[in-house]
């Protein structure tokens, strides 16, 4: 399977919920919904596990409730956090202090677009 990048440089193609739901796998989405809810303290259902990606017109319960990376690169209309104007803002530095390979993502996209130009 290719990548499938998010916004916030994490590889949804790689994410629990993503790969449960292209296998069309109800026990791993439950498990998932279960631990959600134990770690966020929130309701979370096996429809909230649903995700094609935090690009597709389907995604996780997760992505929708939680996350804020996510909106704030829709509403600014970037492709990656890499090509915003505001790149490693409070909330993305936050966020990928436990995520080196997003960061890692991030910096080579950012990178490639300061040497483009």
């Amino acid at each position: 399977m290719s990548k499938i990048i998010a916004f916030c440089g994490l590889d949804c193609s790689k994410c629990d919920a993503f790969m449960a739901t292209q296998a069309e796998d109800p026990e791993r989405m439950e498990q998932i919904a279960e631990r959600w809810t134990r770690e966020l303290k929130t309701q979370f259902t096996i429809q909230d596990v649903l995700c094609d990606g935090c690009r597709s017109s389907r995604i996780s319960g997760w992505c929708q409730r939680i996350c804020v990376i996510r909106p704030c690169a829709e509403k600014r209309g970037v492709e990656t956090c890499a090509s915003c104007s505001d790149y490693q803002c409070e909330k993305l530095e936050k966020f990928l202090s436990d995520e080196p390979a997003a960061r890692e993502y991030l910096e080579e996209t950012r990178k490639s677009l300061i040497e483009k130009g």
